[in-house]
């Protein structure tokens, strides 16, 4: 397991190293001139300049980007342009927030996916089986854009039954409570898309591995329907784990327009605002940690396939 770890991560060095050079020239690519719109319309030739020589945007890209690179390694992100606050506590305290609205959601995909997925299999000719694999296909196809909207309009404002912006404070009493309450309707509009993929791959796999042999052995033996089920659903656990893994690292950068709809203060909205005001330093670092995220997430699901099927180790 020691050499699997260490052959992993010394696979993610370059990987992390191209997401960085990415991340920076993509960002650099964003339309719009971050000094002008700092100095204002009214600033003269020589205050830019001095202001673009005090941010280091005078400089060229090779050299910017190894000044960024070396500051990001330590921790040390820069100050936002529009803010003039540190970058890195900013970006942290969004990014707490949106690994909530993550978790819950894809704790509502998982439950959703697998309650579809299963009936999708389990009666994939009868009238439940297709009503499950149609709304799972609904799901995976209904923009989240319009979702959001029709939860607002139809579910917070006409029965007042949830809030359709903002977000409690965790660490209060009774603050989880209402961090549920009030990420209820972003997490199950973030989670629709992620309950759908969920839902099509566990229903595949679950058809697969009942069709297999040691299944017909099972039921040969005399085993019940359930214990024959709970074996067959064990073997579609690698699927799952790969698919849930692929979809929470989708989740902690694909949920922009939720957290922008919603006003949560999380780091898709932090990103939707610093991209608008061409704060490069805030979009920079939200990008990076959104895809280091999703490399090291990759990495868990690795290390978790390794650990329940030892084929993973040696491939």
């Amino acid at each position: 397991m020691t050499t699997f770890l260490c052959r992993r991560l010394a696979y993610t060095i370059p990987i992390l190293l191209g997401v960085t050079i990415i991340v920076f020239l993509t960002v650099k690519l964003i339309p719009g001139d971050p000094v002008a719109l700092l100095a204002g319309t009214g600033a003269s030739e020589q205050t830019k300049e001095a202001l673009a020589q005090r941010l280091g945007l005078d400089r060229s890209l090779p050299v910017q980007f190894w000044q960024w690179l070396s500051h990001a390694i330590t921790g040390d992100l820069g100050m936002s342009i529009a803010q003039q606050q540190p970058v890195f506590g900013m970006v942290i305290d969004a990014f707490a927030n949106t690994l909530i609205l993550a978790v819950y959601a894809t704790v509502l995909a998982m439950v959703l996916g697998l309650l579809l997925g299963g009936l999708g299999a389990l009666r994939p000719d009868g009238i439940v089986g297709r009503a499950a694999s149609v709304l799972s296909s609904v799901g995976l196809s209904a923009p989240q854009y319009s979702v959001a909207l029709i939860l607002i309009v139809y579910v917070a404002l006409t029965t007042n039954a949830f809030p359709v912006s903002g977000m409690a404070d965790f660490g209060e009493d009774p603050g989880v409570l209402a961090t549920l309450w009030h990420g209820f309707l972003p997490a199950l509009t973030a989670a629709l898309v992620p309950a759908g993929v969920i839902a099509r791959t566990f229903r595949a796999s679950l058809l697969s591995v009942m069709s297999m042999e040691f299944v017909e052995a099972l039921r040969a033996r005399g085993l019940s329907r359930t214990r024959v089920l709970a074996h067959a659903v064990h073997n579609t656990t690698p699927s799952l784990i790969t698919m849930t893994g692929l979809q929470i690292g989708y989740l902690l950068g694909g949920v922009v327009f939720v957290e922008t709809i919603f006003n949560w203060p999380g780091l898709g909205l932090l990103l939707f605002q610093s991209i608008s005001s061409r704060d490069l330093p805030v979009t920079q670092a939200g990008v990076l940690i959104c895809a280091v995220s999703f490399v090291l997430i990759n990495i868990i699901v690795d290390m978790a396939l390794a650990m329940i099927d030892p084929r993973v180790r040696t491939s």
